[in-house]
């Protein structure tokens, strides 16, 4: 009995001893975790700025003999765009291809904790001033009131999809894209259609104003792969940009407008020159926390 004793409080000793440094191993070890440390996607090598591009043989919008070149199969980039709150982070400058008559696809990844302070919440679209999309312009993506809204501003006759904002308002990378069939409005979250559709009526109209990424009213948030298209891209094709990855190229080549992958620059590598001006605009390469592949 003696001697179980004398090893019990060995043991409880040994306990003693090592307990706390094994518990402060374990919390810094779930610290880092939580940091993303242990991400495999921090280990991958990064696709540069300007790593794959389109080139349009013919000039800017011809469509004859298009195609990708460079690094174009999906590689994680090497940086990604960070807005602030209090001005938008990056304006595209009015162009009237920009603006589809009919059909429309706008899509880009983005990581943002949005504070509902009120107010609406430009994602990407058409801005007028402040935090309002332009009621003249064509398509618009944004928050307000624990909703994310798909809007065309198509007079009164326009209508509006919109999803639960908790679908992307949760500190991790999310997948968006809202489509415009010239009969229906959709929104879509990782690939898969969410929340409500809206009915279009009428014509896109087209707008004036510049297109912004971000927006004033409290968004603080990361973007990367902003895509748009003047054609409606189909539930198959979305789940394919979305499986693609963050660093995923274009896809439908023919009816691609603009390319923003915001990896680095603000420049368009859709082969039509559209580039970005940067405004609360700044680059990350320590992005990876909250990003998981499809």
């Amino acid at each position: 009995m003696y001697h179980r004793g004398k090893r019990l409080q060995s043991a409880m000793e040994y306990l003693m001893t090592y307990g706390w440094a094994i518990l402060i191993i374990a919390v810094v070890l779930g610290a880092l975790f939580q940091l993303g440390i242990f991400n495999a996607s921090t280990f991958t090598p990064k696709a540069p700025p300007g790593a794959c591009h389109v080139f349009r043989p013919n000039g800017p919008y011809t469509t004859s003999f298009i195609n990708t070149q460079g690094i174009c199969n999906g590689e994680l980039p090497q940086y990604v765009a960070k807005s602030s709150s209090s001005v938008y982070a990056m304006g595209i400058p009015y162009k009237q291809q920009l603006y589809p008559s009919t059909h429309v696809t706008v899509s880009f990844w983005i990581n943002t904790k949005i504070r509902n302070s009120g107010g609406w919440k430009n994602l990407v679209g058409n801005m007028a001033a402040y935090d309002i999309c332009d009621n003249t312009g064509s398509y618009c993506i944004r928050d307000c009131c624990n909703y994310i809204y798909f809007s065309n501003f198509n007079s009164i006759s326009g209508g509006f999809a919109y999803m639960p904002e908790s679908l992307i308002n949760d500190g991790a990378w999310h997948f968006v894209a809202g489509t415009n069939n010239g009969a229906l409005l959709s929104l879509y979250a990782d690939g898969k259609p969410a929340g409500t559709t809206g009915t279009f009526v009428g014509s896109l109209r087209q707008g004036t104003n510049q297109i912004t990424v971000g927006d004033y009213g409290g968004l603080s948030a990361s973007f990367a792969n902003l895509q748009i298209y003047n054609t409606s891209l189909s539930a198959n094709e979305i789940a394919a940009l979305y499986n693609e990855g963050i660093g995923g190229a274009p896809i439908a080549l023919n009816s691609l407008i603009g390319w923003w992958p915001l990896n680095g620059d603000a420049k368009d590598y859709s082969g039509n020159n559209d580039n970005g001006v940067p405004n609360g605009l700044t680059f990350s390469s320590n992005w990876e926390s909250g990003y998981s592949a499809p």
